[in-house]
């Protein structure tokens, strides 16, 4: 069974800190508040915490600071808002004078580090209203257990564009990105080594060196005035680059497939079920989503049906009794069963929607895509010609562009780069001229499309001898990362550290004379010590699934995944495509 919601990881973390910043800060007993947010902090809010955890800490409205709202002069505000102008403003609108204040007093708490020229505005304007404002160093939204985004999707645009007009947009959101993580690692209180992946280009070098500098002025003095020494843990920046192909497979694992295969938005997924429209969110507090969600699809169609039938045999046993305690303790169990059932069919419904689209295109599709990405076919031949496996797929009419230009992508990655002449007369082929720069642009994330000359690919781990699926041989690149770093065997050259690499990495168990000397280096891992991974440009689900399988395999270590935004392959597609065109209008800095 999985753990109940609250104590799920790092969303227990931040709702914890949340409740120990926020409202045990400003809570009265009886008295009730109304709390103000923006569109961050609605985000952060709803991903660790629900309606009634509000309630029961003295909230009786949750009111969108955008909005125009209604005077409550008798009751105080509590704001919980990010240090922008256009929250700053919305606040100062909020208590313009005296006679005009919305509300009793103000409670101000901003989720990171509040620009002086924001602080000296509302000291100005209404410092007599404010009962408290503070900084509570959370800037970052917990998707799920062991997985975090800054939720920042424009930062791929910046990070990645050829364009030199980007450069002071590109130094911002670097700036913006570098203090967000820092509070990443101080909600976790950790201060990691930072390392980085040094090529093929300089983002990944640029933002660890900027995080190293934040978090050493942030720990500069904790509250016992005492300097905090680095921690027992790693962080690791990557650009997107660095392994092309998991972004574009199509992938079978239930979670990852879902949200490729189908329309799920803000993890709400439409079904219907007896002729009837419905909803369901896909979110942690429900156990049964935890516990299928990394499995392959195949292993998903037998579990549910298999509960299915465990519920209701359950039932009619209870059914069979007609004694008063029997009957007692069937209503006590029928809400019981019909939440689980509910759940069960929920999924069961998100499973067939999944074969629906995988029989009739995709499961071809698959094999192929298997044999590019590994160079190998199913029975372990390497693959002596990658064109001929990639022809059937383009000639095959059943096959909507995206398809087609995923596999092509694939067969470029195989062969790490084509010649010219090759790429346009597929292009031409396939009649894709328009959107042939969703193949071109991944050359600015540093992968070789059209190299000048040849590039050697990097090597892989040989997991041959692991049990997989056919269509599911492939690995994400960030699973060897991972298992290369806890273990201690990532190339120093290729991945250097910005700062001294902590004692308990170093292999040696040498500790600095700050740190209290340690009985033995393994031991001190297992006392929970985090990996955790930042990716420049964001991360596939089937990447989020290896966070998950390497803590499992290693349990001395937990490892925290995060990145800039979640992606799906259509999605990343029309973001390379946009990757060489002006950016006319872009919301993500501080400063909106």
């Amino acid at each position: 069974m999985a753990p109940p919601a609250t104590e799920r990881g790092l969303k227990s973390v931040v709702w914890q800190k949340i409740k120990a910043t926020v409202f045990d800060d400003c809570k009265k007993e009886g008295e009730w508040k109304i709390m103000l947010l923006d569109e961050f902090t609605t985000k952060l809010l709803a991903s660790c915490c629900k309606m009634t955890d509000l309630l029961a800490e003295g909230i009786t409205v949750v009111e969108n600071i955008y909005k125009n709202r209604e005077p409550v002069r008798q009751m105080k505000a509590l704001y919980f808002i990010s240090p922008t102008s256009k929250s700053v403003d919305c606040f100062l609108r909020d208590f313009a004078s005296k006679s005009e204040n919305k509300y009793k007093a103000a409670y101000i708490y901003f989720t990171d580090f509040c620009p002086d020229s924001l602080f000296n505005k509302i000291k100005a304007s209404c410092s007599k209203s404010i009962r408290r404002c503070k900084e509570i160093n959370i800037s970052f939204i917990p998707l799920e257990s062991q997985v975090y985004t800054l939720d920042v999707p424009d930062a791929f645009y910046y990070c990645y564009s050829p364009d030199p007009s980007n450069a002071n947009g590109k130094d911002a959101i670097m700036e913006a990105m570098a203090e967000q993580i820092v509070t990443v690692c101080a909600t976790l209180d950790e201060n990691p080594g930072v390392r980085y992946k040094s090529k093929p280009l300089d983002n990944a070098s640029k933002l660890a060196q900027l995080v190293e500098k934040k978090l050493e002025n942030y720990y500069k003095i904790d509250e016992k005035s005492q300097i905090k020494g680095k921690t027992h843990s790693q962080l690791i920046i990557i650009d997107r680059g660095f392994d092309p192909v998991s972004t574009v497979l199509h992938e079978l694992t239930f979670q990852a497939m879902a949200y490729d295969l189908l329309p799920i938005e803000n993890d709400t997924y439409k079904y219907k079920t007896d002729g009837k429209e419905k909803e369901a969110i896909l979110e942690e507090d429900d156990d049964l989503w935890v516990r299928i969600r990394h499995r392959h699809i195949a292993v998903v169609l037998e579990e549910i049906p298999k509960l299915m039938k465990e519920i209701s045999s359950t039932k009619k046993a209870t059914e069979g009794k007609t004694s008063l305690s029997a009957l007692a303790q069937l209503m006590k169990k029928m809400p019981h069963f019909r939440k689980q059932i509910t759940k069960q069919v929920v999924h069961l419904n998100l499973a067939e929607d999944c074969m629906s689209k995988f029989k009739p295109n995709i499961e071809k599709l698959c094999k192929s895509e298997q044999d590019l990405a590994l160079g190998t076919d199913a029975e372990g031949q390497k693959v002596k010609d990658s064109m001929r496996v990639l022809l059937p797929v383009l000639l095959n009419k059943s096959h909507d562009n995206y398809d087609k230009i995923r596999a092509i992508l694939l067969y470029i990655f195989s062969i790490n780069g084509t010649t010219e002449e090759n790429l346009d007369r597929l292009i031409q082929n396939v009649k894709i001229e328009n959107e042939s720069d969703m193949i071109r642009n991944w050359s600015y994330l540093g992968v070789p499309i059209v190299p000048p000359s040849q590039q050697s690919k990097p090597l892989r781990k040989d997991r041959s001898t692991e049990e997989t699926f056919q269509l599911s041989r492939w690995t994400p690149f960030i699973k060897d990362i991972l298992e290369d770093a806890i273990d201690n065997r990532l190339d120093s050259k290729e991945w250097p550290y910005c700062s001294q690499c902590p004692a308990v990495w170093n292999g040696s168990g040498a500790v600095s004379a700050r740190q209290k000397p340690r009985t033995n280096y393994l031991e001190d891992r297992k006392n929970g010590s985090k990996l955790i991974i930042f990716v420049i440009g964001g991360i596939t689900y089937s990447e989020m699934r290896c966070a998950y399988e390497v803590s499992q395999a290693h349990k001395s270590c937990e490892v925290i995944i995060g990145s800039t935004h979640v992606l799906t392959p259509r999605k990343l597609l029309d973001d390379i495509k946009m990757l060489n065109k002006p950016k006319d209008k872009v919301s993500f800095t501080k400063d909106e």
